[in-house]
């Protein structure tokens, strides 16, 4: 299976469950090793990197199931999540010197900023225990963009959301790609993929049977009869 994330675009992987998508998101972010072949990211390899060494190269990711501190606030969790972007050494941070608390001043900007973007700016005190599941997912993604990724990696973000929060998070995602960041997208709700995407890849049992943009794929054959199914083209239709 070899496929391309092109710079700037939204790619949405699609197919069936077993198909391998989780699998690809997985070995591209590390947590599985890739037996044979290749990753690539900007020229660099990424095969045999821990996540957090991959992540260090921009290629950041959140999960099927929401990955959240739940006994931290909402500002908090997004200030974990800003790890990477902290320029004090830690000794200077046991000390506390000045220039620690400015770092902290300007993270603490940083997540007030993203949560701004995500639209969670007035939960930002409460415990994200107390957040709704929708939120929950907004969260997750507040977590992943303050990592600062320039290849975001959504796995099936708008399940178990009512319609109108996948709404609201695909006008989340479009704010995501004014900041220039590529976004690779697993997920089920072909509703939204085809409402988000610039190109579809479409797996089966571990291969590519189709590539290309949505109104190629909700009409490619193999596509309809693997993943699709007639029910879809005649709700379409």
């Amino acid at each position: 299976m070899t496929f391309e994330v092109r710079e700037g675009e939204v790619l949405s992987l699609i197919g069936p469950n077993g198909a391998g998508k989780t699998s690809a998101f997985n070995a591209i972010t590390g947590y599985i090793h890739a037996s044979s072949g290749s990753i690539v990211y900007r020229g660099a390899p990424l095969v045999g990197l821990k996540p957090n060494q991959i992540a260090e190269h921009g290629v950041v990711r959140t999960f099927q199931k929401t990955s959240v501190f739940n006994g931290l606030t909402v500002l908090d969790n997004v200030m974990v999540g800003l790890h990477r972007r902290a320029k004090q050494h830690p000794l200077a941070i046991m000390l506390g010197l000045p220039g620690v608390r400015r770092d902290e001043a300007r993270l603490r900007d940083l997540a007030w900023e993203i949560l701004d973007l995500v639209g969670l700016r007035a939960r930002a005190e409460e415990t994200a225990v107390s957040l709704s599941y929708g939120e929950l997912r907004l969260l997750e993604v507040a977590i992943a963009l303050a990592a600062e990724p320039t290849l975001l990696l959504l796995d099936e973000p708008v399940s178990g959301m009512n319609p109108a929060e996948t709404g609201a998070f695909m006008a989340l995602l479009a704010r995501i790609r004014t900041r220039g960041i590529t976004v690779l997208l697993v997920e089920h709700d072909m509703k939204m993929v085809m409402g988000v995407s610039d190109r579809i890849v479409c797996l089966n049992q571990g291969r590519i049977i189709a590539d290309g943009p949505p109104a190629a794929i909700q009409s490619d054959p193999q596509v309809i009869r693997a993943y699709l199914g007639e029910r879809y083209v005649r709700a379409r239709g």
